[in-house]
């Protein structure tokens, strides 16, 4: 297995660059001249030729002239050859020289650069002009494709050359995602194969577990690893020809075996030579196994009362499918077969649920309220959203504005729970992408739990993204860190009691004899309670902050001590959009951690 990363250094004034990268890069470095911390050899090809099938990756740091005479001796072919990139001595450029997709070398010379402050001279097409590296899709995403070296190039071809392209997405996931985001002009997405127009198509880029028929241009499958495989067998059933009668039947029917991503029985069956063979024959695929308990409440389309008696389910192949595709689509029901006399075996195949196209919700963390603050991933899901639902008075409208042109952006201020489930569920059975977008992070007093009961019910697709919370905006606006070495590192994130009851266990005044820094929301209110509360374990001198609309416009903050936080707050008309923040670590300077005050004191001297 390729593993070693080479550096080999023919300029020697240039050891200190070599060393950053070997240090980087986790690199070992090799030279013809005795330099410390370099590894002596007698020649660049000779090593070249005796090391190459061990080595990941080359780095030259020399005249280009001299690597591709190096390297010339040992060249294969792209699919197994090392990446190799070549360095001037001065550091300013890192140019790769081979294996610039497949091998890595584009990447590795992007990532030198970075390290060096040098600049990346790519040469490849694909790279130069903004599209897709398409034979680096499967390594990126976990897809599979069966198409030859040759054919794969013709495609590649037709591709850079920008011949009208359709691009066939048969499931969603994080490759998909990012296709239809960076999406060529001569590129156009299609979700159904009938609606393309093949006789204006000089090339078919398909995302799919599904087997099209068309002669009349080139097709590049992508397979992605979403079908589920059921198996339910005599005892001891033999093995031999079954996996290829299963891709047979699959292949009759549309499905791509390299598309399995599980293979699974119930658990009475777990033994079986049957699914080892299986498991083996399709790389790369998880082995599910599972009591009859947790398939029992699975309904199947084709019932046995036989298979109940003896397996204490309905339908193994089926129901173990549908478990593993998390109750996803049934793309191929129960078939039976039998090889030889007595080797009885079914199989069925199921469609992921996560995977499938239709409607999706994300809630979405806006963050504090900087519209600079939102992920990356939150940001991009806003901009592909149809329906963006804000909870409008605790989320800046601003935020808003990185929906898509022609999207439906509406608060949820004025709006109950029925509603806003309304509205969503409207968006959500066209097929839509909704994003629902709450303050913060969703997990701290976002509300969301009742939402995703909703979601549950109707079996809806949703996911969370999450944000940055008021109490880091809060750390970063104070320049405090919210732990001291030896003094406090626990941080608590709380509520005073207002109308929602507290736990008894929670309340304010036994949290607060931790002595931790205390980040209180949604309690402006009921200041006069909480400062009651937090004097009966933390000192009247200790610093507070109250913290009103971070990272906002209209951002202020009040800082004092606790026993004038009452005062502080009903001064300055402080509203909901308060955070409330306690304890020693505000403007602490002192206890500098033992990393820094002992290990790492070196690096501080001058």
């Amino acid at each position: 297995m390729k593993r070693q990363t080479a550096i080999l250094l023919v300029s020697a004034h240039a050891l200190s660059l070599a060393k950053i990268l070997q240090r980087e890069l986790d690199a070992t470095i090799y030279s013809r001249n005795e330099l410390g911390g370099c590894s002596v050899i007698p020649s660049y090809s000779g090593f070249l030729e005796e090391h190459a099938d061990e080595l990941s990756a080359v780095i030259f740091i020399g005249a280009m002239g001299i690597c591709v005479r190096s390297i010339a001796g040992c060249i294969r072919d792209k699919h197994t050859d090392p990446a190799v990139v070549c360095v001037d001595s001065s550091g300013r450029f890192a140019i790769p020289v081979l294996s610039g997709h497949i091998g890595g070398a584009n990447e590795l010379a992007r990532q030198i650069a970075g390290i060096l402050g040098a600049e990346a001279v790519i040469t490849t097409q694909s790279d130069n002009a903004g599209l897709w590296a398409l034979d680096m899709l499967p390594q990126n995403y976990g897809w599979k494709t069966e198409a030859s070296h040759a054919e794969l190039n013709e495609c590649i071809a037709r591709f850079v050359n920008l011949r009208p392209t359709a691009l066939l997405l048969d499931i969603r996931d994080r490759g998909t995602d990012w296709l239809e985001r960076t999406l060529p002009p001569h590129v156009k997405v299609y979700y159904h194969f009938e609606d393309i127009p093949l006789m204006d198509t000089a090339l078919v880029i398909a995302v799919t577990p599904y087997i099209y028929t068309i002669s009349s241009i080139p097709v590049l499958y992508f397979r992605p690893a979403v079908l589920h495989v059921g198996v339910g067998c005599r005892k001891n059933c033999n093995p031999e020809g079954v996996a290829q009668y299963m891709e047979e039947i699959m292949a009759a029917n549309r499905l791509s075996p390299l598309a399995i991503a599980s293979v699974g029985s119930v658990a009475m069956k777990k033994d079986e030579p049957l699914l080892e063979v299986l498991h083996k024959r399709w790389e790369g695929s998880a082995l599910c196994i599972y009591t009859a308990e947790e398939l029992q409440d699975i309904k199947v389309p084709n019932p046995s009362e036989k298979v109940h008696e003896v397996t204490g389910v309905y339908g193994v192949a089926e129901s173990v499918a549908l478990k593993s595709a998390k109750d996803g689509l049934l793309v191929l029901e129960k078939q039976k077969g039998l090889l030889s006399e007595g080797n009885n075996f079914t199989f069925a195949v199921a469609l992921d649920k996560d995977v499938m196209r239709g409607g999706h919700i994300e809630i979405v963390g806006a963050g504090p309220g900087d519209p600079e603050l939102i992920s990356v991933r939150g940001k991009r899901m806003l901009e592909k959203a149809d329906l963006v639902l804000y909870a409008g008075s605790l989320v800046p409208r601003e935020l808003t504005y990185y929906a898509k042109e022609g999207a439906v952006v509406r608060s949820s201020a004025g709006m109950d729970l029925e509603e806003q489930f309304a509205l969503m569920k409207e968006f959500y059975d066209k097929g839509l992408f909704i994003v629902r977008l709450h303050t913060g992070d969703p997990c701290i007093y976002g509300a969301i739990q009742e939402q995703m009961a909703f979601f549950d019910r109707y079996g809806m697709s949703y996911h969370i993204t999450p944000g940055i919370s008021s109490f880091q905006a809060a750390a970063a606006a104070l320049r405090s860190q919210f732990t001291i070495p030896e003094k406090v590192q626990s941080i608590i994130l709380t509520r005073g009691e207002g109308r929602t009851p507290m736990p008894e266990k929670e309340k304010l005044h036994k949290l607060a004899q931790s002595q931790s820094t205390m980040c209180i929301y949604l309690s402006a209110a009921i200041v006069e309670q909480v400062q009651e509360e937090l004097l009966q374990a933390y000192p009247p001198e200790t610093p507070v902050a109250a913290c009103y609309k971070l990272t906002w416009k209209e951002e202020k903050i009040y800082r004092g001590q606790l026993k004038d936080l009452a005062a502080i707050v009903r001064e300055h008309n402080l509203t909901l959009t308060t955070l409330l923040v306690v304890g020693e670590a505000i403007d602490n300077r002192q206890g500098l951690s033992r990393l820094y005050a002992h290990e790492f004191k070196h690096l501080f001297r001058k």
